[in-house]
């Protein structure tokens, strides 16, 4: 099998099997293979030639991207050789490529107190600001979400997410009913037609007053602290986790979900065990 066959034969997997974003995302890597590698059998490709390739594409780039690059080159090899059966080993798996590509250290995210929410919130400077923080923080939506949000996509407590991150149609999001309540009052306050955009400003500037909000506080916030608050306090209220990922988060696997939970302490731990047990 030559490498522009196996190009050809894996895109025809993803295009039945996996989202937009996915295939959009392996794109620079397949097309990079066929220009250096085209005319080559697929299996003659050893790990140091594959490595001193992965290097030359990715000089200069984070990390996570290096370490991108490299796991999707060791999928394609994996479903090309399942799939075709061959009698090879995944190029990819050698140590060279292993421990060259390893995964960045994951650092600890911290997570946002209730009582540190509920201050920002109240501290925001307008409605439209605070809205934005309660869409995220208890609503669990990314900031780009709420920015792209029209009134039309606005329904009671339900809000429809167009285009959403999940490579789907639509998604929906849903609101505590005082959130809903606020929203409308925003609306009517501020006349906006069916097509208007609920916050109609740009990730650049919702990030800046977020931030400003923040400091005025002391504490060093970005957007997606928000979100991942909002998954936190949820779960640690005692809703399910399957809750927390489908309908709060909006997660296609709960293991992406649980990255986005706090660590537990030994206190909290303990607390729980009194909840479920008792004393």
């Amino acid at each position: 099998m030559k490498i522009e066959e196996a190009i050809t034969l894996f895109g025809y997997h993803q295009r039945s099997n996996q989202k937009t974003r996915t295939i959009q995302s392996y794109r620079p890597l397949l097309q990079k293979i066929q220009e250096q590698f085209a005319g080559r059998s697929f299996d003659s490709l050893g790990p140091d030639e594959i490595y001193r390739f992965l290097e030359a594409i990715t000089e200069g780039q984070a990390k996570s991207t290096r370490r991108l690059r490299f796991a999707q080159c060791k999928a394609f090899y994996n479903f090309l050789i399942e799939k075709a059966d061959l009698n090879m080993r995944n190029p990819c798996d050698a140590p060279i490529l292993a421990k060259g590509f390893k995964a960045p250290k994951q650092v600890a995210r911290r997570i946002l107190e209730r009582e540190t929410v509920e201050e920002l919130i109240y501290n925001a400077d307008n409605l439209r600001d605070r809205l934005i923080l309660e869409l995220q923080a208890r609503c669990g939506l990314r900031i780009g979400e709420s920015l792209k949000i029209r009134v039309k996509d606005v329904s009671d407590r339900r809000l429809i997410l167009e285009a959403p991150k999940s490579g789907k149609e639509t998604e929906v999001a849903f609101m505590p009913e005082q959130i809903a309540k606020r929203l409308h009052d925003y609306i009517q306050k501020e006349n906006l037609s069916p097509d208007d955009r609920l916050f109609p400003i740009c990730y650049s500037t919702a990030r800046a007053a977020i931030r400003r909000i923040g400091k005025r506080l002391n504490v060093s916030l970005t957007p997606h602290d928000l979100r991942r608050y909002s998954a936190t306090h949820a779960s640690r209220s005692g809703i399910p986790l399957e809750v927390v990922s489908k309908v709060i988060l909006r997660h296609q696997d709960l293991k992406t979900t649980q990255a986005y939970l706090g660590k537990i302490s030994e206190v909290e731990a303990i607390r729980w065990m009194d909840i479920l047990h008792g004393r």
